[in-house]
């Protein structure tokens, strides 16, 4: 599949799981894998999804602006950055937001997420 093909295909994934079920990311990071969430770093598949499901807001919607994507290194792992709006349930106005996803090869032929770094962006 072409990278790009892949980064979207990715990206629709996640944050669809993400609006609806972010139990449901477990199985997209590894105990490796790390999150650093507003400057504050999560190390392993479950620390991860316990961030997300602990955020102070239980419905929110995604609208993705930008993906640009990159290979990266001889494994096959390829980088992805997002920009976007996240739109919070009862808010009026929606948050901007950037998000950069460090993506793996697994065994299996499918990926993981190894890094990920999400920020608001305060204008």
């Amino acid at each position: 599949m072409d990278p790009d093909e892949l980064a979207k295909a990715f990206v629709e994934h996640y944050y669809t799981t993400f609006d609806s079920n972010r139990n449901g990311l477990a199985n997209l990071y590894q105990d490796g894998s790390m999150l650093s969430f507003e400057g504050q770093k999560i190390q392993g598949s479950q620390n991860i999804v316990a961030k997300l499901t602990s955020l102070p807001f239980e419905q929110c919607k995604h609208s993705i602006t930008t993906v640009d994507c990159q290979p990266s290194g001889p494994a096959g792992g390829m980088l992805v950055f997002v920009s976007g709006n996240l739109q919070i349930a009862g808010e009026q106005h929606a948050l901007k937001f950037s998000q950069m996803f460090h993506l793996m090869p697994t065994a299996t032929g499918s990926f993981y997420v190894l890094n990920d770094i999400f920020r608001l962006n305060y204008a």
